[in-house]
Order: structure tokens, then sequence, then C-alpha cells
């Protein structure tokens, strides 16, 4: 239930600046129509001059984003019972595609993987998993890889129309926690220490998936 609350204000919150940008963006086109009537051919100049400003934009929105999961990574809570900690990553990802749509999300998950790759500590503290490129090798490499697929899917959602809505929103999110945990708990089984089929959904889903929705 908090995290349905969160993302709903979190929503509530994107919706209103997508609102306001659109407007300003809106406004903006207008007012280039015009200087494009006035002048003709410079108004390609003005474009080419907005060009990196959007660019730089966008830059910084894929950052942004790839840090606050660096940051709700930090935010563990080891399970005895699973090698799986609970962690507020899905929760940014999902909300933070939906934000940016589906190329910018799932490029900023990307990013996240690429800093995890290189060593900087940006995966979830494990006293027993590592740091860096092998920590894509352990039980929990599966939600971490899934993390662009499912940012993708939430952002190509969101783009359709499904983030005007409370209940629509909270779908898209949930059809990305179904990517995330699908891969999450099939790489648990390939790479977990002797689990089963059958073992994998107790040990990967329940302790740290039903809350999610919840």
């Amino acid at each position: 239930a908090f995290a349905i609350l969160v993302v709903g204000a979190v929503r509530g919150t994107t919706r209103h600046l997508t609102r306001h940008h659109r407007a300003v963006f809106t406004a903006h086109r207008r007012l280039r129509i015009v200087d494009e009537e006035r002048v003709g051919g410079d108004l390609r100049v003005a474009r080419e001059r907005d060009s990196p400003f959007r660019v730089a934009e966008r830059i910084s929105a894929v950052i942004f984003i790839a840090v606050l999961t660096a940051v709700a990574a930090q935010i563990s809570i080891p399970l005895p019972f699973t090698p799986v900690p609970f962690t507020f990553q899905p929760m940014v990802v999902l909300v933070g595609a939906a934000a940016l749509g589906s190329r910018l999300g799932a490029a900023s998950q990307i990013l996240y993987l690429a800093i995890g790759i290189a060593g900087l500590p940006v995966f979830a503290w494990s006293p027993t998993l590592p740091q860096g490129a092998a920590r894509l090798f352990g039980p929990t490499g599966g939600y971490l890889m899934s993390y662009p697929f499912a940012a993708f899917l939430t952002g190509w959602l969101a783009e359709r129309g499904f983030d005007r809505r409370y209940l629509s929103a909270v779908v898209a999110m949930l059809c990305g926690l179904v990517v995330v945990f699908t891969g999450g708990v099939s790489w648990l089984v390939i790479a977990g220490p002797g689990l089963s089929l059958s073992a994998g959904p107790p040990a990967g889903f329940y302790p740290v998936g039903l809350p999610d929705p919840a």
C-alpha cells in the first residue's frame, strides 16, 4: 500500500510537470510558427540552437533516474531465507520510466548497469555478493538485467496514456513488475544454489515481490 501511495503521489507530480511542459512547448511552438512566417528559413537556425539544450535536458533526466536507482539500491533489507534483498529499486525504475518514456527510461537503466559493471558500488550492499560485473552473474543478476526491459515496457504504456489515470498507471507499474520478477526468478533458478523450478518463486518472488504491489 505504501508503494502504491508513493507511486500515486509521484505520478501526480509527474503528470502536473508533464502538462506544464507540454503547455510551454505548445506555446513555444506557436511562437516559432509566427517567427517562421516572418523570417522564413531563419527558423531552422533557431531550432538548431535549441537542439543542444533539449539533448542536455534528456541526458540530465537519464542520469538523474540512474542515480536515483543507485540510491534506492542502498536502501536494502537483507532477508535470511533468500539471497534476494528487499529494495526500493523496482519502484524507482518504473516510476522513472513512466516519467521519461520507453527509450529514455530504458537508457537510464542501461546507464545504471554500465556504472555498476564498471565497478562503482551502485548495487545493493551484500556481505556475500560482489560489486562490479560479477553481480550480474549472481542470484540477483536477473532482476538487474530485467530493469531496462521493464522500464521500456512501463514507459511504452505511459506514452500510450496509461499514466493519465491512477488505476491505469498502477497497471503499467504491475506490467513492469511482471517483467522484473519473471527475469529475476528465472535467473535465480538458473544461478541460485541448488534451487529447483518450484523453489524459485518462494525464494525470489514471495518475499520481495508481494510487498511491491501491496
